[in-house]
């Protein structure tokens, strides 16, 4: 079959097809039928080198949306079950931007039936980060939440899931961005280029990686979680600060799958590419600008 992976660290150009052997599900594990698979910011950077790692063929791509193919003993999903998923894991000789990906059974949810499969798959990463982030936060229905970011894949799922939760939600990101910010359930809009007020919230989502400039925010004694590990600022003022370190969670991507069948999370797609374009997905990453995620679709 047919995997994008990397043998060496560098831009878009070190992305390669290659033909690797079909893999097989052991226990506890199933295998998917890949029919498409988000392109996200962690990929460029596994790309990169970011992560480490030599003398060894690294495959790209964490979410996927597919159909269960085959499966392993004490598995409870079956041939034709469709289904989304997040495959973490920094160095592993083969990811979801392939023609099948293994994954564990509990990594995966069933995908939402309202949804095709490229949108479903550019759920996984992004919801399950910012669900994630929130319980890190730990904020009571009520209280102040800013998140930086706000439109970017992560941001824009964590201001939904704030306003369902019932949290009281500031969102910066680019003044074009309001309205769309606004009727995901964000209850103040700040510009990026707007200052921030200081000490106005309980807590802070740093999505776009602000550091000292979003810890000034939060009030002495609030939580600061950032969404880059090791890119967190230096505490001050009693402020909690976090770094999430997102992992799969199969229940959880059910419920959040369910949410997005709802209407409560919005899943975009910004362009689509298919497996053998995969260098030329990342190039047009590496560009910006982006309302959605790019997709590969095998």
């Amino acid at each position: 079959m047919r995997a994008a992976t990397v043998s060496r660290f560098g831009g878009p150009e070190a992305v390669e097809i290659t033909e690797v052997p079909v893999p097989d599900p052991g226990p506890g594990q199933v295998r998917i039928k890949v029919a498409a698979a988000a392109l996200n910011p962690v990929d460029a950077a596994m790309r990169a080198g970011v992560f480490g790692g030599t003398g060894e063929r690294i495959g790209l791509g964490w979410d996927v949306a597919g159909t269960v193919e085959s499966v392993g003993t004490g598995v409870r999903w079956s041939p034709g079950d469709r289904v989304i998923g997040l495959a973490t894991g920094h160095r592993t000789p083969l990811g979801t931007h392939a023609e099948y990906a293994v994954l564990d059974a509990d990594a995966i949810a069933q995908a939402p039936v309202t949804l095709d499969d490229a949108h479903a798959s550019v759920l996984p990463l992004n919801t399950l980060s910012a669900a994630q982030a929130l319980d890190m936060v730990s904020l009571q229905p009520g209280q102040c939440l800013l998140v930086t970011g706000a439109a970017g894949g992560v941001g824009a799922h964590t201001v939904e899931l704030a306003h369902h939760r019932g949290l009281t939600v500031t969102a910066l990101a680019s003044p074009q961005d309001e309205e769309f910010l606004r009727a995901r359930g964000a209850d103040h809009f700040l510009s990026r280029d707007e200052t921030i007020p200081p000490t106005a919230f309980d807590g802070v989502i740093d999505a776009a990686v602000l550091g000292d400039r979003a810890l000034a925010p939060v009030r002495d004694g609030g939580t600061y979680i950032g969404v880059w590990p090791g890119q967190e600022p230096t505490p001050e003022r009693g402020i909690r600060i976090g770094a999430l370190d997102v992992r799969a969670d199969g229940a959880l991507l059910a419920e959040l799958s369910a949410l997005a069948d709802r209407g409560t999370l919005q899943a975009r797609v910004a362009e689509t590419f298919s497996l053998a374009d995969a260098a030329s997905a990342h190039a047009r990453l590496a560009k910006g600008r982006l309302r959605g995620r790019l997709v590969i679709l095998p």
